[in-house]
Protein backbone atom coordinates (compact mmCIF):
# COMPACT_ATOMS: atom_id res chain seq x y z
CA UNK A 1 0.00 0.00 0.00
CA UNK A 2 0.95 3.80 -0.33
CA UNK A 3 0.84 6.34 2.30
CA UNK A 4 1.75 10.04 2.29
CA UNK A 5 3.94 11.44 5.22
CA UNK A 6 4.56 15.00 6.46
CA UNK A 7 7.37 16.16 8.71
CA UNK A 8 8.00 19.10 10.73
CA UNK A 9 10.00 21.48 12.16
CA UNK A 10 13.34 19.71 13.01
CA UNK A 11 12.48 16.50 11.88
CA UNK A 12 11.39 18.20 8.19
CA UNK A 13 14.96 19.57 8.71
CA UNK A 14 16.22 15.81 9.33
CA UNK A 15 14.57 14.57 6.65
CA UNK A 16 11.54 15.68 4.00
CA UNK A 17 8.57 17.61 3.87
CA UNK A 18 6.85 15.30 2.17
CA UNK A 19 7.21 11.83 1.37
CA UNK A 20 5.41 8.73 -0.48
CA UNK A 21 5.92 5.06 0.95
CA UNK A 22 5.49 2.05 -0.29
CA UNK A 23 4.68 -0.23 2.45
CA UNK A 24 3.38 -3.54 2.69
CA UNK A 25 -0.40 -4.72 3.79
CA UNK A 26 -1.05 -4.73 7.32
CA UNK A 27 1.54 -2.35 8.34
CA UNK A 28 2.07 0.27 11.35
CA UNK A 29 2.86 3.80 12.28
CA UNK A 30 5.81 2.41 13.55
CA UNK A 31 7.04 0.34 10.16
CA UNK A 32 6.35 3.72 8.86
CA UNK A 33 8.52 5.70 11.00
CA UNK A 34 10.75 2.78 10.23
CA UNK A 35 10.80 3.20 6.33
CA UNK A 36 11.41 6.80 6.51
CA UNK A 37 14.45 6.38 8.54
CA UNK A 38 16.14 3.93 6.82
CA UNK A 39 16.02 6.98 3.94
CA UNK A 40 17.08 9.29 6.36
CA UNK A 41 18.80 8.18 8.94
CA UNK A 42 19.58 11.12 11.11
CA UNK A 43 15.94 11.03 12.11
CA UNK A 44 16.98 7.29 13.84
CA UNK A 45 17.86 9.06 17.15
CA UNK A 46 14.65 11.05 17.60
CA UNK A 47 12.13 8.23 17.67
CA UNK A 48 11.29 8.23 21.05
CA UNK A 49 10.38 11.70 21.49
CA UNK A 50 8.72 11.79 18.21
CA UNK A 51 4.75 11.39 18.22
CA UNK A 52 2.67 10.18 15.18
CA UNK A 53 -0.87 11.33 13.86
CA UNK A 54 -2.59 9.34 11.06
CA UNK A 55 -5.37 10.94 9.35
CA UNK A 56 -5.01 14.64 11.55
CA UNK A 57 -5.18 12.54 14.75
CA UNK A 58 -2.71 11.39 17.59
CA UNK A 59 -1.83 7.71 16.95
CA UNK A 60 -0.11 4.87 18.85
CA UNK A 61 2.58 3.30 16.48
CA UNK A 62 0.61 0.39 16.50
CA UNK A 63 -1.69 1.43 14.75
CA UNK A 64 -2.54 -0.42 11.15
CA UNK A 65 -2.33 1.90 8.52
CA UNK A 66 -4.62 1.57 4.99
CA UNK A 67 -3.99 2.75 1.92
CA UNK A 68 -4.00 6.25 1.07
CA UNK A 69 -3.24 7.52 4.70
CA UNK A 70 -1.83 10.68 5.52
CA UNK A 71 0.64 10.29 8.65
CA UNK A 72 2.52 13.13 10.70
CA UNK A 73 5.96 13.02 12.33
CA UNK A 74 5.61 15.53 15.07
CA UNK A 75 8.44 16.82 16.88
CA UNK A 76 7.57 17.14 20.48
CA UNK A 77 5.14 20.27 21.23
CA UNK A 78 6.09 22.74 24.18
CA UNK A 79 -14.80 24.39 21.52
CA UNK A 80 -19.65 25.53 22.66
CA UNK A 81 -15.93 27.28 22.81
CA UNK A 82 -15.59 31.02 21.02
CA UNK A 83 -13.69 31.50 17.73
CA UNK A 84 -10.83 29.21 18.01
CA UNK A 85 -8.01 28.51 15.59
CA UNK A 86 -5.07 29.58 13.15
CA UNK A 87 -4.28 32.89 11.78
CA UNK A 88 -1.08 33.98 9.45
CA UNK A 89 -1.93 37.60 10.46
CA UNK A 90 -2.27 39.93 13.42
CA UNK A 91 -4.50 38.68 16.18
CA UNK A 92 -7.71 41.03 17.05
CA UNK A 93 -7.53 41.01 20.25
CA UNK A 94 -10.56 42.80 21.00
CA UNK A 95 -13.03 40.84 18.65
CA UNK A 96 -12.28 37.59 20.66
CA UNK A 97 -13.12 40.03 24.01
CA UNK A 98 -16.52 40.95 22.33
CA UNK A 99 -17.36 37.42 20.80
CA UNK A 100 -16.86 35.48 24.64
CA UNK A 101 -18.23 38.49 26.74
CA UNK A 102 -21.54 37.60 27.81
CA UNK A 103 -23.74 39.75 30.36
CA UNK A 104 -23.36 36.82 32.65
CA UNK A 105 -19.47 36.79 32.35
CA UNK A 106 -18.10 39.30 35.52
CA UNK A 107 -14.90 38.54 34.30
CA UNK A 108 -12.70 38.57 31.67
CA UNK A 109 -9.36 37.51 31.39
CA UNK A 110 -7.28 37.93 28.64
CA UNK A 111 -3.56 36.06 27.89
CA UNK A 112 -1.40 38.22 25.21
CA UNK A 113 1.75 35.76 23.86
CA UNK A 114 4.13 38.39 22.47
CA UNK A 115 7.55 37.66 20.36
CA UNK A 116 10.28 39.24 22.40
CA UNK A 117 13.39 40.67 20.92
CA UNK A 118 15.62 38.41 23.72
CA UNK A 119 15.75 34.81 23.89
CA UNK A 120 16.09 33.45 27.40
CA UNK A 121 19.67 33.08 26.88
CA UNK A 122 20.02 36.53 26.53
CA UNK A 123 21.11 36.86 22.73
CA UNK A 124 19.13 39.08 20.51
CA UNK A 125 16.12 37.95 18.55
CA UNK A 126 15.58 39.36 14.57
CA UNK A 127 12.24 37.62 14.57
CA UNK A 128 10.22 34.89 15.35
CA UNK A 129 8.66 32.14 12.74
CA UNK A 130 5.95 29.42 13.83
CA UNK A 131 4.98 26.25 11.90
CA UNK A 132 1.92 24.29 12.40
CA UNK A 133 0.57 21.08 11.28
CA UNK A 134 -2.68 23.03 10.71
CA UNK A 135 -5.10 20.52 9.28
CA UNK A 136 -4.47 18.56 13.22
CA UNK A 137 -4.01 21.97 15.19
CA UNK A 138 -6.77 23.59 14.90
CA UNK A 139 -9.30 20.75 15.72
CA UNK A 140 -6.62 20.63 19.18
CA UNK A 141 -7.06 24.34 19.96
CA UNK A 142 -10.52 23.92 19.35
CA UNK A 143 -11.22 20.96 21.81
CA UNK A 144 -8.81 23.01 24.57
CA UNK A 145 -11.06 25.75 24.50
CA UNK A 146 -13.98 22.74 24.85
CA UNK A 147 -12.40 21.12 27.62
CA UNK A 148 -11.67 24.51 29.58
CA UNK A 149 -15.38 25.32 29.28
CA UNK A 150 -16.69 21.65 30.74
CA UNK A 151 -13.80 21.76 33.60
CA UNK A 152 -15.65 25.75 34.25
CA UNK A 153 -19.13 25.51 33.56
CA UNK A 154 -20.68 28.27 32.46
CA UNK A 155 -16.93 29.79 30.93
CA UNK A 156 -16.50 30.81 27.28
CA UNK A 157 -13.17 30.60 25.99
CA UNK A 158 -11.68 32.03 22.76
CA UNK A 159 -7.78 31.83 21.33
CA UNK A 160 -5.99 32.57 18.58
CA UNK A 161 -2.72 31.55 17.55
CA UNK A 162 -0.56 32.91 14.58
CA UNK A 163 1.28 31.18 12.25
CA UNK A 164 4.43 31.92 10.31
CA UNK A 165 6.48 35.35 10.61
CA UNK A 166 5.55 36.81 13.64
CA UNK A 167 7.37 40.45 13.69
CA UNK A 168 9.03 41.97 17.26
CA UNK A 169 5.99 43.32 19.61
CA UNK A 170 3.14 41.89 17.88
CA UNK A 171 0.95 38.82 19.28
CA UNK A 172 1.55 35.05 18.49
CA UNK A 173 -1.07 33.88 20.95
CA UNK A 174 -4.41 35.32 22.49
CA UNK A 175 -6.27 33.71 24.87
CA UNK A 176 -9.69 35.02 26.08
CA UNK A 177 -11.33 33.59 29.39
CA UNK A 178 -14.90 35.02 30.14
CA UNK A 179 -16.44 33.63 33.41
CA UNK A 180 -19.36 35.00 36.17
CA UNK A 181 -15.97 34.90 38.89
CA UNK A 182 -12.48 35.82 38.52
CA UNK A 183 -10.97 32.39 39.71
CA UNK A 184 -12.57 30.68 37.23
CA UNK A 185 -11.43 33.50 34.38
CA UNK A 186 -8.14 32.74 35.63
CA UNK A 187 -8.26 29.20 36.28
CA UNK A 188 -9.47 28.76 32.29
CA UNK A 189 -7.36 30.98 30.83
CA UNK A 190 -4.12 29.45 32.52
CA UNK A 191 -5.15 25.55 31.30
CA UNK A 192 -5.46 26.64 27.80
CA UNK A 193 -2.30 28.34 27.88
CA UNK A 194 -0.75 25.04 29.32
CA UNK A 195 -2.84 22.41 27.25
CA UNK A 196 -1.44 24.40 24.52
CA UNK A 197 2.44 24.06 25.44
CA UNK A 198 1.59 20.30 26.24
CA UNK A 199 -0.84 19.61 23.22
CA UNK A 200 -0.62 22.11 20.32
CA UNK A 201 1.66 20.60 16.79
CA UNK A 202 3.25 23.83 16.45
CA UNK A 203 6.89 24.97 16.81
CA UNK A 204 9.14 28.34 17.45
CA UNK A 205 12.07 29.30 15.48
CA UNK A 206 13.65 32.16 17.05
CA UNK A 207 15.54 33.76 14.20
CA UNK A 208 18.99 35.27 15.81
CA UNK A 209 21.86 37.30 14.32
CA UNK A 210 24.09 34.35 14.89
CA UNK A 211 21.58 31.45 13.34
CA UNK A 212 18.28 30.29 14.43
CA UNK A 213 16.60 27.28 15.93
CA UNK A 214 13.40 25.52 16.63
CA UNK A 215 12.13 24.99 20.08
CA UNK A 216 8.42 24.31 21.27
CA UNK A 217 6.67 27.74 22.33
CA UNK A 218 6.70 28.17 26.11
CA UNK A 219 9.96 25.96 26.67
Amino acid sequence: MRVNVRCFATLRELAVSRATLELPAAASLADAWDALAADYPALTPHRDYVRGAVSGAYAQWDTLLTDGDEIAFLPPVSGGAGPTGLTDGPIDVAALEAAVAGDGHGALVTFVGRARDTADDGRSVLELEYEAYPEMAAAVLAQIALDAEQRWPGSSVAVVHRVGMVPIGEAAVAIVAAAAHRSEAYDANRFVIEAIKERLPIWKRERFADGSEWKRPGA
